[in-house]
């Protein structure tokens, strides 16, 4: 039988890559989705379509409210940043900055993953096209692993060996765009916006739109989702 495996499926361009990789590779997916008071909500939309579209053997979307404790522009009314250049999406920490949501998110994960009997865990984080999120790190990612083999009764017995794949970590959007296209991912089924419109068409402006739309342009495509 394959092996069952988490995947993180926001909706979004990197985690639906991240789920064509893992099916790839012979994992059984269970997608996890979070509804978590965020202002581009139509994002658990494109998940669901994506999970249908792959065949999922199950999605779960998870619901709970981080505007209670707010500190993004992406859990409040504080304005989404627009037109920044590539160069400047790549210095600091941006205001869209959710406090520890990859954290929160694996978490969740990881419970699941252990009552699945699962040993895998796929999250779509970056650290080269990225807008400088400190949850998107490598030293970050293998940190969390060691965390869960320890926090875990599967770990602390020696049953499973829990292992964080995050594949598209070192990639830039193109070379990811790239490996999703060879892996057959229709992108016209993804949002990457932080800010969409009523009818959920991107804005064009936000630092996730200017990352999208610079590794569509690296490759001399358009981007599916302009324009639909």
């Amino acid at each position: 039988m394959k092996k069952p495996a988490v995947i993180l499926l926001s909706g979004g361009l990197d985690s639906t890559t991240v789920l064509a990789i893992a099916k790839h590779q012979g994992y059984t997916p269970y997608a996890m989705s979070f509804d978590y008071g965020q202002r581009h909500k139509v994002e658990l939309e494109a998940a669901k379509r994506i999970a249908q579209h792959f065949s999922v053997a199950q999605h779960s979307i998870v619901q709970f409210d981080l505007r209670q404790i707010g500190g993004s522009a992406l859990t409040s009314n504080e304005p989404v940043p627009k037109h920044r250049s590539v160069e400047d999406i790549g210095e600091g920490i941006p205001v869209t900055y959710v406090p520890a949501r990859n954290t929160i998110f694996l978490s969740f994960a990881l419970a699941w993953a252990e009552v699945l009997g699962a040993q895998d865990i796929f999250i779509g984080v970056n650290a080269l096209d990225y807008s400088g999120y400190p949850d998107c790190r490598p030293e970050y990612i293998k940190s969390y692993e060691n965390m869960a083999n320890l926090a875990t009764r599967a770990g602390v017995e020696g049953s499973t060996r829990l292992t964080i794949h995050a594949p598209l970590i070192a990639m830039s959007k193109k070379q990811i765009i790239e490996t999703g296209l060879s892996l057959g991912v229709d992108y016209s089924l993804t949002t990457s916006c932080y800010d969409p419109g009523v009818q959920g068409q991107p804005c064009g402006q936000c630092d996730a739109c200017i990352l999208r739309q610079k590794g569509f342009a690296e490759l001399n495509m358009n981007d599916p989702v302009v324009n639909r």
